[in-house]
């Protein structure tokens, strides 16, 4: 029998934890900016995303950018620019139309992928 090689284990982990994580920081920011009052910028969505993603999606502030400007280049966020008091200016972004529709389909796409992937995890978990 094989012992597992607790670095590839770990890199292994690592790896899967960042590509299953590109999809669903795009989501999880375009529910966030669906439900707000107005809109955000980049620190208060990072906070946001980690007071209710249970910490799940905490400590990627900085891959929060990248994706925000994908979302916007795609249509589904709009952006300006306002003073801030105590800083440089910040960015501000809204969900869009465009946003909302693909946030419907994404969160289809997710619920979905979820059901069929825990239907084949059960009983492998304990």
């Amino acid at each position: 029998m094989d012992t597992p090689d607790r670095d590839a284990l770990d890199q292994a982990l690592r790896k899967f934890q960042r590509e299953l994580s590109a999809g669903t920081v795009a989501l999880a920011l375009l529910a966030v900016l669906a439900t707000a009052p107005g809109p955000m910028y980049g620190y208060q969505i990072a906070k946001t995303l980690e007071r209710s993603g249970e910490g799940v999606l905490s400590g990627k502030q900085s891959a929060l950018y990248p994706v925000l400007r994908n979302l916007e280049g795609a249509g589904f966020l709009a952006s300006h620019v306002e003073p801030s008091v105590s800083g440089p200016p910040r960015r501000y972004y809204a969900i869009t139309t465009s946003g909302r529709t693909a946030l419907s389909e994404w969160a289809a796409a997710w619920r979905a992928t979820r059901t069929s992937v825990d239907s084949v995890l059960e009983g492998l978990l304990p």
